[in-house]
């Protein structure tokens, strides 16, 4: 992808969004139930979209809030729905009209105190620590936030019991239900109509910060970091977590300068991602480029998304990692440095680096490999059979240091703190530590391009069977296995997969937009890279023209 020329740039006024507007769209705009744009429709984390777009706006959400508490009483959920909220504009408008038709509904409601924001990593660990005390009647949650996406976005994401995020038969399922009520006008819908939402007596106030900030020593050797008197820097991101970040420094007597703490639903205090937009992608140099200019003033530094379900690690001798290599090097450590059972595993996505596999070989640990998105973790991580699990978009979570389930959802918090622990206990920063993993097992070059496709090729993914493919060499190297499903648990990923002894692409559809994504790596160099990439482009057009 070509940069904007001012991409890393500081946003100006006329980058900013509307909020009045935008808000206004929200309560004002009706969406179209039979324009497929316009439906609800959950991806890999919610259902997401904008206001002006009437993608994501109050019908929607009362559609969908009504489709949860029906799945709940089919699945006989009788405990409380947990509800947090990040800090982009539409989480706002879309919490109220969350609250609204749960307690319309009967529903147990409990959300942070003062309705504060609150991180996906804090719902998910709230949820598995109410449903530890009360087995009889589990609690499930909602996350309103579209991750990193522009200020303009909303998102909606559901957990079911087991804290992470609901997998595609669930999420089908409150689908096609929200769907049906959006396409009657909303017949069946109940809401607190005279009642007062922020009154009523079945909303509960949690702490659940501090909580969670207590409990951080047993997943993380906070006493290390603080005994290696680390200066920490972090880009709050205006998001969910700000107030965690300040809150962490004074429990455990660390020095961390926050940036970015207050909440701006513009985002103003941005800089504009690689296409020229804001966007609070903490794995993206452009976005990150406010963090990276202080990169010196800290013996390590990192950033977070809205909701904190991703990680940006800065070093003052690297920069800001690959999230790819992060993640090698996280596994790496954690093999060493808890003392996990023998039999639990290291999951990570089909489309992430194959240095992990190379690192959990050497470690003599089981390497999970599973389709793109998180939920395909979060029964492992429920129970405990995954020690670790990450994706190649700078997401992970890992059990605590007894081995117990900590979150079953990404946690950009303890990721950043697993960093500082590493420095702490090795000397080494992690992209250092990285640098070591390379003379051990080779070099990785690893690469991701959108390719243009039409609203048909996308379709023929589908369709594709590796059996029958006959592909003997690519990019001067011998196949060694073509796959469309995933070894690690059989289910196909909607695209292809093509290995050699040397390298590796992965090719599948975009679910938004008319492209489809091929991921590649070389342990050889950035030209094979290239040379991969390249042959990848013109022989998956050609499969998908067949």
């Amino acid at each position: 992808m070509v940069m904007h020329e001012r991409a890393g740039q500081p946003a100006t006024a006329d980058d900013l969004i509307n909020i009045a507007q935008l808000t206004s769209a929200y309560y004002v705009y009706e969406p179209d139930p039979r324009n497929p744009a316009q439906k609800v429709s959950f991806g890999t984390s919610g259902h997401r979209g904008s206001a002006l777009k009437r993608s994501f706006n109050e019908a929607h959400i009362l559609a969908i809030a009504q489709a949860i508490c029906a799945y709940r009483e089919e699945q006989g959920i009788t405990g409380p729905i947990l509800v947090g909220k990040d800090t982009h504009a539409l989480s706002e408008s879309a919490y109220l009209s969350a609250l609204d038709v749960f307690l319309g509904n009967g529903v147990e409601v409990r959300v942070q105190t003062d309705h504060d924001y609150t991180p996906t990593p804090a719902i998910s660990h709230a949820i598995l620590s109410y449903n530890r005390e009360n087995t009889a009647h589990q609690c499930d949650g909602v996350v309103i936030t579209p991750s990193h996406n522009p200020p303009q976005d909303g998102g909606f994401k559901y957990n079911p019991p087991h804290g992470g995020p609901a997998d595609s038969e669930v999420t089908k399922r409150i689908e096609k239900y929200a769907n049906a009520l959006l396409s009657s006008g909303l017949m069946g819908v109940n809401t607190c109509e005279s009642e007062d939402v922020l009154e009523h007596p079945k909303l509960v106030f949690c702490d659940w910060r501090a909580d969670y900030i207590a409990k951080l020593d047993t997943v993380i050797d906070m006493q290390a970091i603080k005994n290696a008197g680390l200066r920490l820097g972090i880009d709050a991101m205006g998001g969910a977590g700000a107030r965690y970040w300040q809150q962490i420094a004074t429990h455990y007597g660390l020095t961390i300068d926050v940036h970015n703490a207050h909440v701006d639903p513009a985002f103003s205090f941005m800089t504009l991602d690689k296409d020229g937009q804001i966007r609070m992608d903490c794995s993206s140099p452009s976005a990150m480029a406010g963090l990276l200019k202080h990169a010196q003033q800290y013996d390590l530094a990192g950033g977070n998304d809205p909701d904190y379900d991703r990680h940006g690690i800065v070093t003052p001798t690297h920069g800001l990692m690959n999230p790819n290599h992060y993640l090698a090097v996280a596994i790496d450590y954690l093999c060493q440095h808890r003392d996990w059972d023998a039999d639990v595993t290291i999951g990570k996505t089909l489309v992430s680096s194959a240095m992990i596999d190379r690192v959990v070989n050497a470690r003599g640990r089981q390497l999970l490999e599973v389709p793109v998105g998180f939920k395909w973790f979060a029964p492992g991580l429920a129970n405990r059979t995954i020690g670790f699990a990450g994706e190649e978009s700078a997401g992970a979570t890992l059990l605590d240091r007894r081995g117990d389930v900590w979150t079953t959802d990404k946690d950009g918090i303890v990721m950043v703190l697993l960093a500082a622990e590493i420095l702490a206990k090795t000397g080494k920063n992690p992209a250092q530590y990285y640098d070591e993993l390379c003379q051990q097992h080779g070099t990785s070059f690893y690469g991701r391009v959108d390719t243009p496709s039409t609203a048909e090729q996308n379709k023929a993914f589908a369709g594709i069977r590796a059996y029958k493919i006959k592909l003997p060499e690519f990019a001067g190297e011998v196949v060694q296995s073509i796959a469309t499903k995933a070894a690690g648990n059989d289910a196909q990923f909607g695209g292809i997969k093509v290995n050699t002894g040397n390298g590796w692409f992965a090719a599948r559809p975009s679910g938004t937009e008319p492209v489809y994504k091929i991921y590649a790596e070389s342990f050889v160099s950035e030209e094979h890279l290239t040379q991969i990439i390249e042959e990848a482009q013109q022989w998956v057009t050609e499969l998908l023209n067949k």
